[in-house]
């Protein structure tokens, strides 16, 4: 597959995991406004979507308005996409939790790329994104 197919092939997988995700849960939240974690949530929420932020740390509180949860699985809703905002390494298993409560999708946020985590949620029919961001990929694609 040539370079350009590569990123069209990715492009179309962006287009549909945003057009195709109502739900975003948003794993490592943040309440401070400087993180990116903050930043995005608050970009898609004025964007229309429904986005429930994940952190152990913060269960219980409210960042921007949504009650945070500890884990994917105290969501009680069928979740679209999870928007991870860990490291590479902990990734990993965010994605497994993904697949186990049945996420349609991850998206792994800029410079976190876990190909093996990837891999099983791509063997399990999730759509994967990583290494993007969606703040910067709705704009560019003019979504």
């Amino acid at each position: 597959m040539s370079e350009t197919e590569l990123l069209s092939s990715i492009d179309e997988t962006v287009v549909k995991v945003l057009n195709e995700s109502k739900v975003i849960a948003l794993v490592g939240a943040s309440p401070k406004p400087e993180r990116a974690s903050y930043r995005v949530m608050n970009y898609l929420l004025q964007r229309g979507y429904e986005v429930i932020p994940v952190n152990p740390v913060q269960k219980g509180h409210e960042i921007l308005g949504q009650t945070v949860v500890g884990s994917l699985a105290e969501i009680d809703k069928p979740i679209d996409m999870v928007d991870v905002f860990r490291n590479s390494e902990a990734a990993g298993a965010v994605i497994d939790e993904a697949i186990i409560v049945g996420a349609k999708a991850v998206w792994l946020q800029l410079d976190v790329i876990n190909e093996a985590g990837a891999a099983r949620a791509r063997e399990a029919g999730l759509d994967v994104v990583m290494d993007r961001c969606p703040k910067i990929e709705i704009p560019r694609l003019g979504l």
